[in-house]
């Protein structure tokens, strides 16, 4: 959520950067402003009234002393009056702050001047690419076709007992998930980010700290009888550990990593984008998230960018690096890296982890905040990255590494899977 004061100084530039987004309400910004002002007009008339009702409260008890009956009992009067008018405007205040509290979360974060202005995916900017050449076999075939010959992934028996979207994994194919996993999480304990085993199920006030509310509810799970939310991923329960809570500057900064299964309702995909592990309703994903000092989240995204990039690297992959334009940006994010990985079988590229700063946008709806030198209160910069989401990374390692007597796996993985190829 963005802070009305950055809003109040810097107004026409909020609508600018608001315009690289593409986002149209910019009416709203004033409406904010507006509301803002309401408040704290309402605020300093409440004030001054219970100044007043303190100051003739005192007086009261003086006049009494003094025996000036009539004078105090006059002074009461007015006390009466003033006290009768605290009320509404406690009622007035809390009615414009919702207002302007639900007003403020309608605003997506604002973009970075990193941003490259554009709105849709071709407007990206590839950063930096790999070689992409993959020697295939003239039999070469996608995952699915994979994941049936070796008995790796049961889409149908999925579809039995859940529904279109929930594959069960048999075999080497668990196999191959749990290695992935404790890969990952290896890879990125060893980078100096903590573990935490996070619920996978979090409270309205979680989901909405993190921006999953109330921009993201249609595509949550949700449990009316107990208010909770099947996590979209782990960045959310993460992140929430540090929810009302103020930082020393000496323990920036802060990384985690998790893993979590992950589930989303997807709604509206359809088609090429949805076969096999192209996209389902509940993944395995390994999560970095850091929490950083406002002056060094930049380089803490760079540095995260690279930590997704190595990764990558070890398992041999043919990968992309996005840069998004304003257009295909989340609504939370002020700069988004994407990482795509090329499926010679399927001849396209695959998002496989996006990388993103919100700056202080969590911050402010989590209250996470820290103390600088001087003793005043600021809020921190929070950050998140896939490292990684499996079902695509899956998808890519079959295909791409696939024989004519099976699917040879990275030396990365071989230790963590207990041999060399899947047959």
């Amino acid at each position: 959520m963005l802070q009305v004061s950055i809003l109040r100084n810097d107004t026409e530039n909020v609508k600018k950067r608001l315009a690289v987004k593409h986002f149209k309400q910019t009416e709203l910004v004033d409406s904010i402003i507006a509301l803002d002002d309401e408040r704290k007009k309402l605020q300093a008339e409440f004030d001054n009234t219970q100044s007043k009702v303190n100051a003739a409260s005192k007086e009261i008890g003086k006049l009494m002393a003094q025996a000036q009956k009539e004078a105090a009992e006059a002074l009461k009067a007015d006390v009466a009056n003033w006290k009768s008018s605290l009320e509404p405007l406690k009622e007035q205040m809390a009615k414009v702050e919702k207002e302007l509290n639900d007003s403020l979360v309608q605003l997506p974060n604002l973009p970075s001047t990193q941003v490259p202005e554009g709105k849709t995916p071709e407007d990206n900017v590839v950063v930096r690419q790999s070689d992409v050449a993959v020697n295939l076999p003239e039999t070469a075939v996608p995952h699915w076709d994979l994941a049936k010959k070796y008995n790796l992934i049961d889409f149908e028996l999925g579809n039995k007992i859940t529904g279109s979207g929930f594959p069960v994994y048999t075999g080497n194919g668990a196999r191959l998930q749990r290695a992935l996993i404790q890969y990952f999480l290896d890879f990125n304990t060893e980078a100096g980010y903590k573990e935490v085993l996070p619920p996978f199920m979090v409270n309205a006030a979680s989901a909405y700290a993190t921006g999953q509310l109330p921009d993201k509810e249609g595509q949550m799970y949700y449990m009316p009888e107990d208010d909770f939310y099947m996590i979209p991923t782990s960045e959310v329960p993460v992140t929430n550990i540090y929810r009302d809570t103020i930082l020393k500057e000496d323990e920036f900064p802060v990384k985690m990593t998790a893993y979590s299964p992950c589930f989303r309702r997807e709604a509206g995909s359809y088609g090429k984008d949805v076969r096999g592990l192209n996209r389902l309703h509940q993944f395995e994903k390994v999560e970095i998230v850091q929490i950083a000092h406002p002056d060094k989240s930049y380089e803490a995204l760079d540095e995260m960018v690279l930590h997704v990039e190595r990764l990558l690297q070890a398992l041999e992959l043919p990968y992309r690096i996005l840069r998004l334009c304003g257009g295909d940006m989340s609504f939370t994010s002020a700069i988004t890296y994407d990482f795509e990985v090329y499926s010679a079988a399927q001849e396209r590229w695959l998002e496989v982890s996006s990388v993103s700063n919100f700056e202080s946008y969590q911050a402010n709806r989590l209250k996470c905040r820290f103390k600088d030198e001087s003793g005043k209160t600021q809020l921190v910069h929070t950050l998140n990255g896939s490292s990684l989401a499996l079902p695509r990374i899956m998808a890519c390692l079959l295909e791409n590494n696939q024989q004519e007597n099976g699917i040879r796996l990275p030396a990365a993985l071989q230790r963590y899977f207990g041999k060399e190829m899947i047959q």
